[in-house]
């Protein structure tokens, strides 16, 4: 008995459409192409009706009693279906989670660029992972690095809200952050509070003259 193989190379068994000949059912009850009824017939006598119309007998209902069957252009059909399935995924978003890395020692310029990449991910709906890189002695600085993840948090609290605060993972500092479901108005400013006015005194110029001539009045 030869050896069995460790795996099975033979082409996988593609499934064909219930179509033309393939149709086995004695009777069938076929629908034209514009949608009106044939009635229950004779496979051959479907057939024939395809073959005059140019079109294909194609399986539609296998379980019905009759089996149905659709007088269709079976080419036109499956592209059709197919354009639908592509629109379909390219509408359903598969969230993913998108990375930003950076070190604490960050300056404006490059902070702004990462700021903007996030805003990117987020609006397209994906999470954003926040990494902050230690490099040798800069280990010792993880509270520099959470204080800079907290920024970056405040500074995209519009757009997303923290799913995860930030965390030490071996070298680096993490932290998650999600879309958020709606948008929060940002106070102005970094939501301070202005300062009431302070009442205006009078002008110190004003006060020398009125001692300078409380001063003349005496002399006098």
């Amino acid at each position: 008995m030869p050896p069995r193989p460790r795996f099975d190379r033979r082409a996988p068994v593609r499934e064909l459409p219930n179509i033309n000949d393939r149709i086995n059912y004695p009777n069938l009850r076929v629908v034209d192409a514009d949608g009106s009824q044939l009635g229950v017939i004779t496979r051959e006598a479907a057939l024939a009706v395809a073959v005059d119309r140019e079109l294909d007998l194609v399986l539609v209902s296998e379980k019905a009693d009759p089996p149905v069957c659709r007088i269709m252009d079976y080419g036109k059909f499956k592209f059709e279906q197919e354009k639908k399935a592509k629109e379909a995924k390219k509408k359903s978003h598969q969230t993913e989670v998108k990375e930003v890395k950076m070190r604490y020692k960050i300056d404006s310029h490059d902070y702004q660029v990462r700021i903007g990449q996030a805003l990117r991910f987020l609006k397209a709906g994906d999470k954003v992972k926040c990494t902050v890189i230690f490099r040798g002695r800069e280990i010792q600085h993880t509270a520099l690095a959470e204080q800079l993840l907290f920024r970056m948090a405040k500074d995209l609290e519009e757009m997303a809200e923290i799913q995860q605060s930030p965390k030490r993972e071996g070298r680096n500092m993490i932290m998650f952050l999600t879309p958020r479901k709606q948008a929060v108005a940002k106070t102005g400013g970094g939501g301070a509070s202005p300062k009431p006015k302070a009442e205006i005194s009078k002008p110190e110029k004003t006060e020398a003259r009125v001692i300078e001539s409380r001063v003349q009045a005496t002399a006098g």
